[in-house]
């Protein structure tokens, strides 16, 4: 495939194989949106169509906007067996461009490996939450700490279910940085109510998701 059939420089092109061809489990991605709409909308299908030409392990389908999510496109990335599919509550919202699309990977492979990246002891905590929580992490094409942070969001949401994590591409929706007040990227919010900024370790998210299960 060459350069003018994908959305791809050839470097990224080159280092796909590596992250995509060895996946232990199939991930299913769906895109909520209307390529007819918006040009973001527009590459991201061509994106995902681009990946799937490639890659046996990935699939897709495109459906249309709903009108409980704000922004789009809406990426959900679920998991197999094919036959049926899994909602592990992964969405990335607005074109996956720039960092977002190092995100991007690490919400397929984090749903593949079935969030197996996280440490031991996350793993074990997280299997005692059993009140949703929802995770909002706000980050920019330009902002490398977001995909830091973008990790072990999403492999927190693969490991127990009543976590959702949300990765929302700030620069591309300027009204919802107004939502929060934002004025710092990465940020995250954790059930609407418990704001935390920049780079954290796990044990600080396990931290605030228990005061944000306390203050719901």
């Amino acid at each position: 495939m060459n350069d003018i059939s994908h959305p791809f420089d050839d470097e990224t092109w080159a280092q796909l194989p590596a992250l995509f061809e060895n996946l232990p489990e199939p991930v299913h991605i769906i895109m909520w949106g209307d390529p007819a709409e918006s040009e973001a909308e527009k590459e991201t299908a061509v994106l995902l169509q681009s990946l799937v030409d490639r890659f046996d392990q990935l699939t897709y389908q495109v459906l249309p906007r709903r009108i409980n999510y704000d922004f789009y496109p809406v990426l959900g990335v679920m998991g197999g067996p094919a036959e049926e599919w899994t909602d592990f509550g992964l969405r990335l919202i607005g074109l996956p461009n720039g960092y977002a699309m190092t995100s991007f990977v690490t919400a397929v492979q984090a749903v593949s490996f079935r969030g197996m990246t996280l440490e031991a002891m996350t793993r074990i905590k997280l299997k005692q939450l059993g009140q949703p929580v929802t995770i909002e992490l706000f980050s920019a094409a330009d902002n490398e700490a977001g995909a830091l942070m973008a990790q072990p969001l999403f492999n927190m949401a693969v490991v127990n279910e009543n976590i959702r994590t949300f990765l929302i591409m700030a620069d591309q929706f300027p009204t919802a940085v107004d939502r929060y007040s934002l004025n710092y990227l990465p940020h995250m919010v954790l059930n609407g109510r418990v704001h935390m900024e920049g780079v954290v370790d796990e044990e600080e998210i396990l931290k605030q998701i228990g005061t944000a299960v306390k203050t719901s």
